[in-house]
């Protein structure tokens, strides 16, 4: 009997996924995270501009990230890697609607290097998820006449 480890795959390696559902429109979640201000947030990153296809910077731990594919109101992939790591993993942070006024937000991330990496990175994302949450929550409220 073979033993499967949790979160690991036959040919790239680790992998985790975090996505929670937040009462916003696809629309608005989309924007918002793909602007400055959101990738600021859930990248850690300060970008000037909403981040396009081939865009590479670093974020503010040193994460060396490069937008590889945006499909629009969809999914967003980078390559990411920190300074310590051997290798870039693959982010990808995808928007689905649950209903008109529901989005769910998944940030999914493999080729990572093993087990406790994999567990760091859980940690990591889901406090990103939970920081995603707040700051939306936060701009609706701002965003209220």
């Amino acid at each position: 009997m073979t033993i499967v480890e949790k979160g690991k795959t036959a040919g790239t390696g680790y992998q985790v996924g975090v996505r929670r559902t937040w009462p916003v429109s696809l629309e608005r979640a989309w924007d918002w995270l793909m602007s400055p201000s959101g990738m600021s947030v859930w990248l850690e990153a300060d970008v000037p501009e909403r981040a396009a296809a081939g865009a590479a910077f670093a974020t503010r731990d040193g994460v060396q990230c490069e937008v590889r594919v945006v499909n629009e109101r969809e999914n967003v992939r980078l390559r990411w890697r920190k300074p310590e790591w051997e290798r870039a993993s693959t982010v990808q942070v995808r928007t689905i609607a649950a209903s008109p006024d529901k989005t769910t937000i998944s940030f999914h991330q493999e080729q990572l290097a093993d087990a406790t990496t994999r567990e760091a990175m859980k940690r990591h994302w889901e406090s990103v998820s939970i920081r995603v949450g707040q700051a939306l929550a936060m701009d609706d409220r701002t965003a209220r006449p």
